[in-house]
């Protein structure tokens, strides 16, 4: 099942090349917002899956075309995200340890929405093309062999990143956290619809050039053992992401007027823009192309616009 908001974030459930508003069949469950009638929906799930599917069956159909999708989770509780999770296509001589860091929920946009470069001192702006998954259960010291039980879905990721902020430690808050800076969807897939996420091809385009291009079987640590991880640090709550983190390798300067393209296997097709009213410039390489080209220092430089050295 694919679930989604659309338009004044009616509850909808895709169906082909059609949405399907369920929305009356869930409005019973206790909320004061969309936020919390997802959450709702998630925790009670097993309760409303057969009067939604008979819902989505029977009802009548709008062509996604005519309607404007919104983010599946508009403000998630928490974000995890795992931080350098890949062997980087098997360059890196073993894992690095586990680590994660967490992003503000108020970063979340949707499908054709904008993410905004801020007026800061960054060096560069990236985009990291991510599976993302939404905790189903409440999840405290959960187990490896227990965690899959833990997921509801999955969808689309895209964890925005301002590099090399000052001061040079301790900048994650400020350089994962702004506005705009996580994009989910276009909609949740439901776990049964993905029968391995740990063998998932994940491809980002900007401005139909395909800039990333890999598979979560690259896993350092797989999702198993970042849910134990995870749920050993604090409790997962149901609706909570986990974004599984990507492969460098191809990372590339995000800029004003791009159009940046998701897609993780089984999980459609996120799209969103680019707007920098600096309208500052980098060259299209990736991160690998620079380096191996014999650029100087991690990434791409800035060459022109504000804070262009």
């Amino acid at each position: 099942m694919k679930i989604l908001y659309f338009d004044d974030f009616r509850l909808g459930i895709l169906r082909g090349d059609e949405v399907v508003d369920v929305s009356d069949q869930v409005q019973d469950i206790p909320h004061t917002g969309p936020h919390d009638l997802i959450t709702g929906l998630i925790e009670r799930f097993d309760d409303y899956r057969a009067k939604i599917e008979k819902a989505a069956a029977e009802g009548p159909g709008i062509p996604v075309a005519n309607v404007r999708i919104r983010p599946p989770l508009p403000k998630p509780g928490n974000i995890d995200c795992m931080a350098v999770n890949y062997m980087e296509n098997g360059t890196l001589p073993e894992p690095t340890p586990i680590n994660a860091f967490h992003k503000a929920s108020n970063g979340v946009i949707g499908e054709g929405d904008t993410m905004v470069l801020p007026d800061i001192p960054a060096k560069i702006f990236e985009g990291e093309a991510e599976l993302g998954l939404v905790i189903g259960k409440r999840a405290t010291n959960v187990s490896q062999g227990e965690a899959m039980e833990y997921i509801f879905g999955y969808f689309n990721f895209i964890d925005g990143s301002a590099r090399d902020m000052p001061p040079p430690t301790n900048v994650f808050f400020q350089a994962k956290s702004r506005d705009t800076f996580a994009p989910i969807g276009p909609y949740i897939v439901t776990a049964d619809e993905i029968d391995d996420p740990q063998n998932l091809d994940v491809k980002l385009w900007v401005n139909g050039q395909l800039m990333q291009d890999f598979n979560t079987d690259d896993m350092a640590h797989n999702i198993p053992r970042c849910i134990e991880w995870l749920s050993s640090i604090h409790t997962l709550e149901p609706g909570d992401i986990v974004a599984t983190g990507t492969n460098h390798r191809g990372l590339n300067p995000f800029q004003g007027g791009d159009k940046v393209e998701l897609e993780v296997e089984g999980c459609g097709r996120l799209t969103i823009n680019v707007r920098d009213d600096l309208n500052r410039t980098w060259d299209r390489v990736t991160r690998l192309e620079h380096t191996s080209g014999g650029g100087e220092g991690r990434y791409t430089p800035q060459t022109g616009g504000k804070y262009a050295e």
